[in-house]
């Protein structure tokens, strides 16, 4: 699927003052202020059902912290949802990100974020409604929001027309089952340490298979599970050879 021209991004949370912060600058900024992007934040304590303007509760059953309470996020996403694009909800129990994720987003002509805060939100309004539950890694943060920064970079730098270059994303990091390989600039010495020879070559094709070499053993020694699946498949491929 094609990505779309411009990625429309609705981010809920109780700090809409949090946005787009880091996303207003560099790549993403320049991308928002090119229209390559849009940005729209929703308060959530804006639908608050008491003079108070209370969004949380305590937890049924006991326990520490409180609750986001249904009602309030319910209302929430019944007014400003689009229905279209995913509804992603951030949490230390969703699945993890990953670039395949990131590129299935990018493809998307809309991304909704909801951003919990406290224990988090409650179940029910996470079971009435298509939430996508995303996380970011094996640890927790004070709330979504800097998780949705990180997913919405990520996501970001992808769309059309945002890196100069459009294949400068090919060799990155998990593109292709791998962690990316070292990389070198000038000087061509630096510190009484130099660059591989190979680079200097000029030589294309040994300048790929030597990258392909260190990608391959960087992610043997440093991450096996990643390693696992690409060996898996590259052993697949030369039996299919």
């Amino acid at each position: 699927m094609e990505s779309p021209s411009s990625l429309a991004v609705r981010v809920m949370t109780l700090f809409p003052e949090m946005f787009p912060g880091s996303l207003g600058t560099s790549l993403a900024g320049k991308a928002l202020k090119d229209g390559k992007w849009s940005l729209e934040t929703v308060d959530i304590r804006s639908f608050a059902r008491d003079k108070h303007r209370s969004v949380d509760d305590t937890p049924f059953g006991g326990g520490a912290g409180m609750v986001m309470r249904p009602d309030v996020v319910n209302d929430a996403i019944d007014a400003t949802w689009p229905r279209t694009g995913p509804l992603i909800y951030l949490t230390p129990r969703g699945k993890v990100l990953d670039q395949a994720m990131v590129r299935r987003f990018a493809a998307e002509p809309a991304l909704t974020v909801l951003c919990g805060r406290y224990e988090g939100v409650d179940q029910r309004v996470l079971d009435a409604w298509p939430v996508e539950e995303v996380s970011i890694g094996d640890f927790v943060l004070s709330g979504g929001e800097v998780a949705a920064t990180v997913l919405l970079d990520a996501v970001i730098r992808l769309l059309p027309g945002v890196m100069g270059n459009a294949e400068s994303g090919n060799d990155e990091s998990f593109e292709r089952g791998l962690l990316e390989y070292p990389l070198y600039t000038r000087p061509a010495e630096w510190q009484g340490r130099t660059v591989p020879e190979v680079l200097l070559s000029g030589h294309h094709a040994k300048v790929a298979q030597w990258r392909l070499a260190q990608a391959e053993e960087i992610t043997r020694q440093r991450r096996p599970d990643l390693w696992s699946g690409y060996a898996a498949v590259k052993k697949n491929d030369l039996k299919k050879g």
